[in-house]
């Protein structure tokens, strides 16, 4: 194993999970005069982190998934069983009630995008470094957003919040740990990896941050998504 490039994805992976957390102190700002500044600089922020999801999904997990697989039609099945699979959890806890948007486009694109940081550290990919900088620039608005969604539902005082998303910080080295042990030596299973959480991100993009990033008559939250 090649410590110095293990120690490297760890403190990378690390990072992206502090993001998550800083998201979440930024979110503490409770309000910003005036009102309307502080309507149009949430929907921005949500559209920013939409923006940066695309370009994650468009720059490194499809073509460096569909290279790693080396299928077209394999590539599409994979991209499809995301946008499914997210779907599915997404139904699953509406049905129980508890669904958190924000909260759930955070986790379910930072842990499959972590374990393939993860495999293409280990195998040396010159992107790597690239795809750590996104998951990080995408935890940083969705902490923020994430943050105000759970501390807007009973029983989450903001003590407590930030508390889960300090647990969520080892998540990132963990996952990338994984990656570097079991993605690496299989490149279809990586690439797999990476098209079904591109899916995904895209089916999240469209059903829950775009929607929310909307805001009548006003144009910084579509500059956000660009500038994303």
């Amino acid at each position: 194993m090649n410590m110095s490039g293990f120690l490297l994805m760890l403190i990378y992976a690390t990072a992206t999970g502090v993001c998550i957390l800083l998201g979440g102190l930024l979110a503490r700002i409770e309000r910003i005069r005036p009102l309307w500044l502080e309507n149009e600089l949430r929907h921005s922020i949500i559209a920013f982190g939409g923006g940066v999801l695309i370009a994650a999904v468009a720059l490194v997990l499809v073509p460096e998934g569909t290279l790693l697989v080396g299928s077209a039609w394999g590539s599409v099945l994979f991209f499809l069983v995301g946008g499914i699979l997210f779907f599915l959890v997404e139904w699953v806890l509406g049905k129980r009630h508890a669904e958190s948007p924000n909260l759930l486009a955070m986790l379910l694109d930072y842990l499959p995008e972590t374990l393939a940081m993860g495999g293409m550290f280990a195998a040396g990919a010159a992107s790597a470094p690239f795809l750590a900088l996104l998951i990080g620039l995408q935890n940083l608005p969705e902490g923020f957003n994430a943050y105000r969604e759970m501390q807007a539902r009973p029983g989450f005082k903001p003590k407590r919040v930030l508390w889960i998303m300090a647990a969520m910080v080892p998540l990132g080295p963990l996952v990338g740990a994984l990656g570097w042990v079991y993605a690496a030596d299989n490149p279809v299973f990586l690439g797999a990896v990476m098209l079904t959480a591109a899916g995904g991100i895209l089916y999240l993009i469209f059903q829950d941050i775009a929607p929310q990033s909307r805001l009548s008559r006003h144009w910084a939250p579509t500059l956000g998504a660009v500038l994303g």
